[in-house]
């Protein structure tokens, strides 16, 4: 095992170096400076551009509230948190977002997940089809009168 130990960063440290990376400063020459991991940097500006100053202080693990399937184009927003419905959750345990047209939006891009998924099998079996098909045709070509294994003779 390491001697490393998790360090722990206050809510107020998260915020100023996601605003520096926010306002342009390399990433790389970032994390070098704090001391921590690039893709640490860029994991608290993911939860703070998802949930603001709250995103910051969470734990880890499946975060609830979080879409897993992404932003559809044009509703991520910068800074601040989402609007969510406080009420019943979807199927996948995750809370919907309070705005219709990003609620229709997310369905349309789900659906067309399900359609592309679908037209991936039936492309499969299509191509299974007429290999097996193929098959056939082939075996009946060729086929020649049946031949025994046990001598005609008595």
């Amino acid at each position: 095992m390491s001697d490393r130990t998790n360090r722990v960063f206050t809510t107020e440290f998260k915020e100023q170096a996601v605003l520096r990376l926010e306002a342009g400063e390399q990433g790389t020459a970032l994390a070098a400076e704090l001391g921590v991991r690039r893709k640490l940097l860029y994991d608290w500006r993911k939860a703070w551009r998802r949930l603001g100053v709250a995103g910051l202080n969470r734990k880890r693990g499946p975060k609830p509230g979080l879409l897993r399937s992404g932003d559809p184009p044009g509703a991520a927003a910068p800074a601040g948190p989402p609007l969510l419905v406080d009420g019943p959750a979807d199927r996948q345990g995750l809370q919907r977002p309070a705005n219709p047209l990003t609620q229709a939006q997310l369905r349309i891009a789900e659906l067309e997940r399900l359609v592309g998924r679908q037209q991936v099998d039936l492309d499969f079996f299509r191509r299974a089809l007429r290999l097996t098909d193929a098959d056939k045709v082939a075996d009946k070509a060729n086929a020649t009168a049946p031949t025994s294994t046990r001598s005609s003779r008595p």
